[in-house]
């Protein structure tokens, strides 16, 4: 399939899905988070790990509403961007949540608004150096959105989650790193290859198993320790009917290296 705003790529069993407006230094408009949305659906179900980077100096730098004529205005307020978020934005985020494969974001220059999301999104967060991330909303009078004000205070606590949102600050790849908002920073010109070496790792793990571990943690994230208790159960009982699970255990008594198939 076509797509206007973004390009999806395959390397083996690794699907590359690039932000490709980099005249607007990527900025998303509704269309592209939909076009997001559409990918995850279509990239394939022998896909086993997926990268998310953006094309030129920027990752994302944040919704474009203008771009089909849903910026908020004095007259409509702020129902062009609930009608964007309800029906685009969110609905990506919540399909990026919910997909069984591991998510490595490549963050190759500012992540704003919700790029910033998106960007977050990863189960692995590399950013180049000279990445930074920013909640810019504060700047313009609007609150966080794409499940910023959920993920940030999980990730990094309450008080440095206000100072993004509140202040409005760049924090930097090393600071991101430094407070366990990203898995780390490396040299702008290493990002690429860093995390197609990750991806191409995790491509060749247990994906029924990585598919479960990311929703456990997602659960873990909202319920108490018998809600966890249950989806670990419910998790292993899904792992374990998996071909990858009888191939870990033959592995491991016939005491050779495991081939797992995704499976």
């Amino acid at each position: 399939m076509e797509f206007e705003t973004i390009r999806l790529e395959r390397v083996g069993a690794v699907a590359k899905l690039v932000l490709n407006r980099p005249e607007r230094l990527n900025a998303c408009p509704p269309h592209m988070a939909v076009e997001i949305a559409d990918a995850l659906t279509l990239m394939g179900k022998d896909v086993r790990a997926l990268i998310i980077t953006g094309e030129g100096r920027a990752f994302c730098s944040g919704a474009d509403l203008a771009a089909r004529g849903d910026r908020p205005s004095p007259i409509t307020g702020g129902a062009g961007s609930y009608k964007a978020l309800t029906e685009a934005y969110n609905p990506m985020v919540a399909k990026l949540a919910k997909l069984g494969v591991p998510i490595i974001t490549a963050v190759n220059g500012p992540a704003a608004g919700v790029g910033c999301s998106i960007a977050l999104a990863g189960d692995f967060v590399i950013a180049g150096r000279s990445a930074y991330f920013l909640q810019a909303f504060v700047n313009i009078g609007l609150v966080p959105d794409g499940g910023s004000s959920w993920i940030l205070p999980r990730l990094i606590g309450k008080a440095r989650a206000t100072q993004m949102m509140m202040l409005g600050e760049k924090i930097g790849a090393e600071q991101a790193e430094n407070w366990g908002m990203i898995y780390k920073a490396v040299d702008d010109d290493k990002l690429q290859d860093e995390a197609m070496a990750l991806a191409e790792r995790l491509a060749k793990g247990p994906t029924v198993a990585l598919g479960q571990m990311r929703q456990n943690l997602l659960k873990a994230l909202e319920c108490d320790l018998s809600g966890a208790l249950l989806a670990e159960a419910e998790g292993q009982l899904k792992a374990g009917d998996s071909e990858d699970s009888r191939e870990g255990v033959l592995a491991f008594l016939e005491k050779r290296k495991t081939n797992f198939q995704g499976k």
